[in-house]
């Protein structure tokens, strides 16, 4: 999968396009600023809004080309983000040590998603919250329709509610829905898509 973001990200154009996420838009004007964390981040859209907002930004991924892409982004933003290359295997970060996790389009093997879900937890401190949006097990159908929507096409990295609801037990759920959304981000996520979205608190 390295290989295949690497490629992704190698070209001049931002694969899912320089602006943040619209849910996370809306979400991060809700809690106080902080540290907050994404990862899977690819070429920086999300982390370089939340430094411009003022928030302590930091994020990794497993491409060096999406890291690349994401400190220009942030030069021509005029802010810093602290970003890695690195997988979920090594990772440097302590417990406790973000206020927010921000995970977006962040799909990973059915076998490993609720350990790295539940990694991530742990870099939360109580009351820290997660911010996650990503594509349902129901995107199938409109992928079928629409291939530029994008999305895993193996229905066992896609989300449901129950699943993100187990990954997170015990938090505060204070926003978990399944839903249809438009897409307009970049090459890759055109058009009608169906996507989990979720808020949870420590």
């Amino acid at each position: 999968m390295k290989a295949f973001w690497d490629e992704r990200y190698s070209h001049s154009e931002y694969a899912y396009g320089e602006q943040p996420n619209e849910f996370l838009k809306a979400q991060l004007e809700n809690f106080p600023v902080g540290a907050i964390l994404f990862p899977a981040e690819g070429e920086g859209r999300n982390s370089v809004y939340a430094a411009r907002s003022g928030w302590q930004a930091s994020a990794f991924d497993q491409s060096v080309e999406g890291q690349k892409k994401a400190i220009q982004l942030a030069e021509k933003n005029g802010v810093t983000i602290d970003y890695i290359v690195n997988s979920f295997q090594d990772l440097p970060y302590l417990p406790g040590q973000f206020d927010a996790v921000g995970l977006f389009y962040a799909h990973f093997p059915a076998e490993n998603r609720r350990a790295f879900h539940r990694q991530l937890a742990d870099f939360l401190r109580p009351g820290g919250v997660v911010i996650l949006e990503g594509f349902s097990k129901k995107n199938l159908e409109y992928l079928a329709r629409n291939s530029a929507v994008g999305g895993p096409r193996e229905i066992q990295m896609l989300f449901s509610t129950d699943e993100i609801r187990a990954d997170f037990d015990g938090f505060e759920i204070l926003q978990l829905a399944e839903e249809e959304v438009e897409l307009n981000e970049g090459l890759y996520h055109k058009g009608t898509g169906s996507v989990v979205r979720f808020v949870g608190r420590k």
